[in-house]
């Protein structure tokens, strides 16, 4: 299997070199042109980020501790021009001002500190131009649902309406579906322009990771049997909850030694390792680019393990409903909780 990826890859023209700039129509006047990936702006991709929702709008927030530094209200306090959004964190916008905030003293900034307990957020990436998701990426849960292991990743779409945060609800379909399903994902946040990348610089492309999940129903999703309607079954409102946190890629290190779980109503449901993978990260992003450009703040869901409802026997499969209450994790990536209704 793993010759056949690369064989795969490689004809695909991966092995071309990887771009090294961020894209330019992207950033803000003045922000600064990376010169490598992941050396431009190092402090950034050490860093955990969320949308922070405030009685004044939504902000950028950088953890710290058990606080949220409130970027917007700390820019204001030092006179400087922040960016707005992560973004705008990630295309470079205000990038300045950013690290002048990040450099700031405590004392200078204490006002801007939020408690994380009355934090209130929304999801961790607000505008992605692409969210690009995986159907059949662990061997287990490709197993359980008795799929054959596929030799190219399988990619489908989804659309910023499904974009859900952190606390958030999910207003059931149920007009058109019945049987909701969850899907716990690891999420790879594009923080630089990439096309053609090769597997080895594949990471270097990389912002950030957030824990994620590929809700689902699945009377839309199998609508018409064998011919598997992804868009439709995965893409109402709210079906894509990310975060609380997009964590710097420089905080998570290998992608694929990543433990995933999901519970439901308290009872866990999903344990998995990401180390299950049939395409790793960097195998994703490497077939990917060579379809298709991706541009910063693109959002790659990159699969779920064993353990959804629908790959159960069907007299076990009770399907979520009105009430539940999912919480799902990544390890270093934080606990994103949701409910239904």
């Amino acid at each position: 299997m793993e010759t056949t990826r690369r064989t795969l890859l490689r004809n695909a023209g991966v092995a071309a070199a990887g771009s090294m700039i961020f894209q330019a129509a992207a950033r803000g006047a003045g922000a600064p042109t990376p010169s490598s990936p992941g050396t431009a702006t190092p402090a950034l991709r050490s860093e955990a980020y969320c949308t922070l929702r405030t009685p004044q709008g939504d902000s950028v927030g950088i953890r710290r501790e058990n606080k949220i530094l409130d970027v917007a209200k700390a820019g204001k306090a030092l006179k400087v021009a922040v960016p707005t959004s992560t973004d705008e964190v990630i295309e470079g916008k205000n990038a300045a001002g950013l690290q002048k905030v990040l450099a700031a003293s405590a004392s200078a900034v204490k006002t801007a500190l939020v408690p994380i307990e009355e934090a209130r957020f929304g999801p961790c990436i607000t505008r992605p131009q692409k969210i690009i998701m995986l159907g059949f990426n662990y061997r287990r849960h490709a197993q359980e649902t008795g799929t054959p292991i596929p030799k190219a990743p399988v990619l489908f779409n989804k659309y910023n309406n499904a974009l859900c945060g952190h606390e958030g609800v999910i207003h059931l379909p149920t007009k058109v579906a019945k049987k909701f399903d969850y899907e716990v994902e690891l999420q790879v946040i594009i923080g630089k322009t990439a096309r053609d990348v090769s597997e080895a610089d594949a990471l270097g492309h990389v912002f950030g990771y957030a824990t994620g999940n590929d809700f689902s129903a699945r009377d839309l999703q199998f609508r018409d049997g064998k011919a598997t309607q992804f868009m439709i079954g995965k893409t109402s409102d709210g079906f894509m909850p990310i975060g609380p946190w997009l964590v710097g890629a420089d905080l998570v290190g290998d992608p694929q030694t990543l433990k995933l779980e999901t519970r439901v109503n308290g009872e866990q449901r999903q344990s998995s390792n990401t180390s299950d993978m049939i395409f790793t990260c960097a195998q994703i992003i490497a077939y990917a680019s060579s379809l298709f450009t991706l541009v910063p703040g693109d959002l790659i869901s990159t699969g779920t393990p064993e353990g959804v409802i629908v790959g159960k026997p069907e007299a076990q499969q009770v399907w979520l409903k009105a009430g539940d209450r999912i919480q799902c994790s990544v390890e270093k990536l934080g606990e994103l909780r949701f409910e239904l209704a």
